[in-house]
Parts: structure tokens; C-alpha cells; sequence
């Protein structure tokens, strides 16, 4: 009589861990991070006109602040759309970006 209470209270002590563990995510869900390496970049909204430091381009374009260096980057669209067209050929452009500046990051926790 006492080996079959034993098991009942073993069996629902199982079952109640295992409800626990199942709704366990329901009930509090984990925190996810989609994309952890696009935290990473800031893209400014619109498009403005690139000048390379050396001043040898000037174009419209998309720019791009990569906040764990500072650098600051220019992908040229040649138009005022967000992104690179390509008007005569029918592959897909590609804009390759060129240095702007760079923002000195250390300097704000001095």
C-alpha cells in the first residue's frame, strides 16, 4: 500500500517538473537579439552628399557609422533613391564605400 502512494507522489512530482519546464517559455520568454552585428552599424536616414575627405568625389549616397570603431562611412547611390540603381546594365549594382571620417568614441568616457 505504501510503494504504490510512493509512486503516485514520485509520478506527479515528475509530471508537475515537466509542466514546469514546458511552460517555462510561455510564461517567460528569453530575450532574443536579431542581427547582433547590425547593432552595430548606424545608418542615417536619407541620402546626402558624400565628400571624400581629399575631395576627390563628391556624389549622393547613403551614410554609415560603424559605432565599435567610429569610422564613418560613405556607400554612394549616385542618385537621391537609398540605394545604388543601376541605369544601364541589368546586373545587380553595387555600391563600394569610401572612408569619410571618423568619430573619436574613447573621448566621451574621459
Amino acid at each position: 500500500m505504501t510503494l504504490d502512494r510512493y509512486a503516485k507522489i514520485v509520478l506527479t512530482a515528475i509530471a508537475l517538473s515537466l509542466a514546469a519546464i514546458a511552460l517555462r517559455p510561455y510564461l517567460s520568454p528569453p530575450r532574443t537579439l536579431a542581427g547582433a552585428n547590425a547593432s552595430d552599424l548606424y545608418i542615417e536616414p536619407g541620402v546626402q552628399m558624400l565628400r571624400a575627405p581629399d575631395g576627390s568625389r563628391q556624389q549622393l549616397g547613403k551614410v554609415v557609422v560603424d559605432l565599435r570603431t567610429g569610422n564613418i562611412w560613405g556607400f554612394p547611390t549616385g542618385t537621391d533613391a537609398p540605394y545604388p540603381i543601376a541605369l544601364s546594365t541589368s546586373e545587380m549594382p553595387t555600391s563600394t564605400p569610401f572612408l569619410l571620417g571618423r568619430f573619436d568614441l574613447g573621448a566621451m568616457q574621459k
